[in-house]
């Protein structure tokens, strides 16, 4: 922090000590002194991340004067992210909706990937709407299109305004929103868990004690048409002391790339070996992954080293049949009844799972066995392994979602080692895979049972770069 900036402050609080307000336009005013940075070099998408939508979503075009834009079409619905991390920032930019309704939005403080079954990450919004008002004559009370901002998936916030309905959310206090085909400005400023929206030069709404406060800047598609551009950032000195991990988003994946085209699977064979085919049971749409069935497993054309990745994965209501599956003890053997026979219990059985660095062995199993997911069975049951390696591939807990729920899935492999979170518990730590290759393609396993995939993403850690 420096000294003016100190002054800075200090004048303030001792002016008006409860006054938040008057303090942010002060760091606002002292980052008129610092320098602005473009985030878009209006030639391409250098300096962004495709999270989780189609190549064709997000595309350099020019407006009508000839100045170039981030056009997004709108489809599917998702986000696109900076690469770098922000925390204390002054951002501008520059939008427009081509049809009324128009519907987008601006993520600050964003993870960088979305929360779970869905194509929204944990972060505050700052709406990018474009609706009217009043609808037969009934002025909107809950939210409006004229620059709410809110907590989403699990973030937290204070509107400025109490919400009428209790929600994290602050509804404007002007309308400046101009209507479809013009041109409206942004000025987000956010600092120290406080956040203040300028539209058109007129300040309509604003939070604090947001969680996090550091992370990274999402542009939204969501249905319609809209055009971005002259988007600069002007970042601020950060927290002091230095804020924890708590209050900043996953930093330590902002390696995470998507595995798969929101709209296409590409990059991706259906069977192993000469058997290969392009996929034609694996089906993809607006993000999410279904397979019939019916087919071979689906293997991805690149190859991994050490790597973490992030899967959701949900059961459909189909199922293989009813069938006895064994109860598996922590050492990894079959629990017996008291006359020497397996414990089992009747389940409606639904099997898949994940193949690492190519081996059918190294699976990370979905299923619904007792155990529950994150088993690898080829090491669990293979008698050669010793006793230690087969219990660390038995889940410590059944930690999986009931089924039609989404679960996800953080498999990380380094070297031989295997960490297998599900739904957030650690249910494989630190398990050894003896022999398991130091590289290879990753598959989604054909068992014969319907099943869905979403945000499949995956970061290298070996050096070399996802794409």
């Amino acid at each position: 922090m420096t000294r003016n900036r100190l002054a800075r402050l200090a004048a303030c609080a001792l002016a008006l000590p409860f006054a938040s307000l008057e303090a942010l336009h002060a760091e606002a005013a002292f980052a008129d002194g610092l320098a602005a940075a473009d985030l878009f070099n209006g030639k391409d998408l250098s300096g962004w991340v495709n999270v989780n939508t189609a190549s064709s979503t997000w595309t350099v075009a020019k407006d009508e004067t000839g100045a170039p834009v981030i056009r997004c079409s709108g489809i599917p619905t998702g986000i696109l992210r900076t690469a770098k991390a922000y925390e204390n920032f002054v951002l501008e930019l520059d939008w427009k909706h081509l049809s009324e309704p128009g519907n987008a939005g601006l993520f600050v403080w964003s993870d960088p990937y979305c929360s779970k079954g869905v194509p929204f990450s944990r972060s505050i919004e700052v709406q990018i709407m474009l609706t009217p008002d009043n609808v037969d004559g009934q002025g909107r009370t809950m939210y409006t299109g004229q620059g709410d901002i809110f907590s989403i998936w699990g973030s937290s916030m204070k509107p400025d305004r109490p919400h009428p309905g209790g929600w994290e959310r602050c509804l404007p206090s002007a309308r400046t929103t101009k209507g479809k085909g013009e041109w409206n400005h942004y000025k987000v400023t956010c600092n120290d868990g406080v956040i203040k929206l300028e539209i058109n030069g007129t300040e309509v709404s604003g939070c604090s004690n947001t969680t996090p406060r550091k992370g990274f800047i999402c542009l939204e598609s969501e249905g319609t048409e809209i055009w971005f551009k002259n988007l600069r950032v002007t970042e601020l000195p950060s927290a002091s002391p230095a804020l924890g991990d708590d209050m900043c988003a996953d930093l330590a994946a902002a390696g995470m790339r998507p595995m798969f085209d929101a709209m296409e699977v590409k990059g991706w064979k259906e069977g192993a070996d000469k058997g290969e085919t392009a996929p034609e049971h694996w089906k993809i749409s607006n993000n999410l992954l279904h397979y019939d069935g019916k087919g071979k497993s689906l293997w991805s054309d690149e190859s991994y080293g050490d790597f973490e990745m992030l899967c959701d994965w949900r059961w459909t209501s189909e199922h293989q049949g009813r069938m006895q599956r064994p109860f598996i003890g922590a050492d990894g053997n079959n629990v017996k009844n008291p006359d020497g026979s397996d414990k089992t219990m009747e389940v409606e059985e639904r099997d898949s799972g994940i193949y690492l660095r190519g081996s059918s062995k190294s699976q990370v199993n979905m299923w619904v066995w007792p155990c529950g997911s994150g088993e690898v069975y080829g090491y669990r049951t293979d008698p050669k392994m010793p006793p230690e390696v087969r219990a660390a591939v038995t889940p410590k807990k059944n930690a999986d979602a009931p089924i039609g729920q989404w679960n996800r899935f953080r498999v990380r492999m380094v070297g031989e080692v295997l960490n297998v979170w599900n739904n957030g518990e650690h249910v494989i730590v630190d398990a050894r895979l003896p022999g398991v290759a130091k590289e290879g393609p990753i598959a989604l396993q054909s068992h014969g049972c319907p099943i869905e995939f979403y945000n499949v993403m995956i970061q290298r850690l070996d050096g070399t770069s996802a794409k």
